[in-house]
């Protein structure tokens, strides 16, 4: 099982001339339209780095790359994990080709939660923590939690 956030078709300024994505966009992917769903249900997105000053920073990240999508694949990406400290959130995304249903790709992140005023390093408000403990809570059935990177940086 995983959580569906987005799916993306592959266009051509996507592709190399390996006649496949080219390994900078399965980030943006990731990125752009996966994390900015998972983040946004949690007010970290872009609205809340507008408006409150107040956002994540991915400080690193683990990708793999599994199985090569084309020019107008159409991938979805899934969150297949999250868990989060009092300053850090952790999860792993998943590409899965729509038609064919294969993994094409993960990416894991870590995150610090970041004053942009200060630029330093913040605790969650007290509502995102909720926020993120009832997403958890209610999908934590559904996580992956096998060949996860940065757990052991999270400080519970």
């Amino acid at each position: 099982m995983s959580i569906f956030l987005t799916k993306q078709k592959i266009s051509k300024d996507w592709t190399d001339y390996n006649g496949h994505m080219n390994v900078a966009y399965y980030v943006l992917i990731f990125d752009q339209f996966g994390s900015e769903v998972l983040l946004t249900n949690f007010d970290m997105g872009e609205h809340s780095a507008k408006t409150t000053k107040k956002s994540t920073m991915v400080v690193e990240s683990h990708i793999t790359y599994d199985q090569e999508v084309k020019e107008n694949d159409e991938v979805d990406v899934n969150l297949i994990y999250c868990d989060h400290d009092k300053k850090r959130i952790q999860y792993k995304l998943e590409m899965i080709h729509s038609e064919k249903k294969y993994l094409a790709a993960t990416l894991e992140a870590l995150s610090l939660y970041v004053d942009l005023g200060e630029r330093k390093v913040i605790e969650f408000e007290k509502e995102k923590v909720i926020l993120m403990n009832e997403f958890i809570l209610k999908n934590n059935n559904t996580f992956k939690s096998d060949n996860l990177k940065f757990s052991s940086k999270l400080k519970k």
